[in-house]
């Protein structure tokens, strides 16, 4: 929708190799670090993967942390949310917009290297590590690329990958979860140095502000938020896509532009989100601000119409337990409290449930988790609530509104976790109940002090196991249980019989895969 900036080209091939970019680009002249951030200040770039960080500020915190030492440029491909697919675009069909911007920002930091991040796309990580390959090919020829080093590295996909300092523990051959203490990139990243880490998205728009200046960049958009920003349409979408628009347009046209139907509302920002209503929908305004005003965040350009088909309540239920299903497991918040709300939620679904059992589970982990997800959960699921209020009622009242969960909120198809089952030596067990204290979520004991176990789901095998460790009797013991299968895109929470959530969708332990296959390069000397 309007003029074509980082989708340039690509309405008449499917990727720009480095030729084609070059001949609608142009070849980008290293710039002084004081002239890329005089210009990022002038339009007031934002980062473009959801927290809208001023990338000013990032570049500057970086050149501060480094003085005369190493810094490294960090690409965060890695976007989790199921709902988007801008990066994936980028990467997949314009890496070497992309690229541009990265190289940019490390020659004018003079960092060590320039590393890509991506996640889940085999097709995006060829197409990035044909990019380097390409660039490599075009100075051992004779052109005049950059010679500063680009690593691609493969990680493993989830809904928390993308956070920055879980990306960065993946890059450095860590488990790809949030650390449990803040810590800036800016200051200690990659291999422990200074690192400018922003999304894909970002990068590209850094290209276009270096190749146009700010005059030209903020001719289109609002005077504000200049530029174009990049919107995933999907859910009720017929026509679902990514799609390029200038800022301060309506969302209601981008919704007629994919056909959408709107149904019970539109969710914005994906699953850290808000639902606008329809009411709403028609006069919202594409931009942070605009979205502030709708009571909404614009985040990563995430747009999720609901559609008139499916049980708005049920999809919102799914969203809950995905995201239970997604988190790291290292705190309480995400451990015990997400799986909570999502029972809660489901059991509003079934009718059974209420308002205030679902807003005393929120209250449980707002503000006390480890990282942002409990947060991030809480706010999807509050404003569902006041979205679907009506609906809601019918449940209540009726046990449902009539209208099957069709599974219309993007989620992603992956194998099913494993599980692991306590099982006890009767002969032994005196009935301690330490393993009921060291995993009260899955152990219950009787009026005796004996225990009764659920099955667990495996990234909490680690705790299963100091439990059967510290089992004075010996009389315990983990068995792995049989799998389930790959569990569908789509399909709503399966809750065993006694009610413990079970992680539909998810692939845990998180073990951090590091490519180092023919679709990674890491270049140096003579190539980008």
């Amino acid at each position: 929708m309007g003029p074509a900036r980082l989708t340039a080209g690509l309405d008449h091939c499917r990727r720009l190799d480095l030729p084609a970019h070059r001949t609608l680009h142009g070849v980008v002249e290293p710039r002084e670090l004081s002239e890329l951030i005089s210009h990022a200040n002038d339009v007031d770039m934002r980062g473009r993967g959801g927290a809208a960080f001023p990338f000013a500020r990032k570049l500057r915190a970086v050149a501060d942390a480094t003085g005369t030492g190493e810094s490294v440029v960090l690409v965060n491909g890695a976007e989790g949310e199921p709902a988007s697919s801008k990066d994936a675009m980028l990467l997949t069909r314009n890496p070497h917009l992309v690229l541009d911007g990265a190289v940019l920002a490390a020659e004018a930091l003079g960092a060590r290297e320039v590393v890509i991040a991506t996640a889940g796309g085999e097709v995006a990580e060829a197409s990035v590590a044909a990019a380097v390959a390409e660039r490599r090919a075009a100075n051992v020829s004779g052109g005049a690329e950059s010679r500063v080093p680009i690593r691609v590295v493969g990680i493993k996909e989830s809904f928390i990958s993308g956070e920055g300092g879980a990306l960065v523990k993946a890059v450095n051959g860590e488990e790809g979860i949030p650390p449990g203490r803040k810590k800036r990139a800016a200051t200690s990243g990659v291999d422990g140095l200074p690192t400018l880490l922003s999304n894909t998205e970002t990068y590209a728009q850094f290209a276009l502000l270096a190749e146009y200046g700010p005059e030209r960049y903020a001719e289109i958009g609002t005077s504000k938020e200049p530029g174009t920003i990049l919107l995933t349409v999907s859910g009720g979408a017929a026509q679902g896509a990514v799609i390029e628009a200038p800022t301060g347009t309506y969302l209601a046209d981008v919704l007629a532009l994919t056909e959408a139907e709107i149904g019970d509302g539109v969710l914005i920002g994906g699953y850290h989100g808000a639902w606008l209503s329809a009411e709403v929908v028609q006069t919202a305004v594409l931009s942070r601000e605009g979205m502030k005003q709708a009571g909404a965040t614009l985040g990563a350009g995430i747009i999720v119409p609901l559609g008139e088909s499916t049980c708005a309540l049920g999809e919102a239920a799914r969203v809950s337990a995905y995201l239970a299903a997604e988190s790291a497991g290292q705190c309480g918040p995400c451990r015990l409290g997400l799986p909570d709300i999502a029972r809660a939620m489901y059991a509003l679904v079934e009718g059974t449930g209420s308002v205030d059992a679902v807003r005393r589970c929120v209250r449980g982990v707002e503000r006390r988790g480890a990282c942002f997800h409990p947060d991030g959960t809480a706010k999807f699921v509050l404003s569902a609530l006041d979205a679907f209020e009506t609906e809601i009622a019918q449940h209540l009242e009726h046990g449902s509104c009539g209208r099957p969960i069709r599974g219309v909120l993007p989620m992603p198809e992956r194998e099913a976790d494993p599980e692991y089952r306590l099982e006890v030596d009767w002969s032994r067990c005196q009935g301690h109940g330490l393993c009921a204290h060291l995993l009260p979520e899955f152990v219950d004991l009787d009026d005796y002090g004996f225990p009764s176990f659920r099955n667990v789901p495996g990234y909490l095998a680690k705790e299963a196991r100091r439990a059967v460790d510290m089992c004075p009797a010996l009389a315990l013991r983990l068995a792995q249980t049989t799998g389930n299968g790959p569990t569908p895109a789509g399909s709503p929470l399966r809750l065993v019989k006694d009610g413990v959530l079970k992680r539909a969708g998810a692939s845990m332990p998180r073990l951090t895969r590091v490519s180092t296959g023919p679709n990674v390069s890491r270049v140096g000397g003579t190539a980008g």
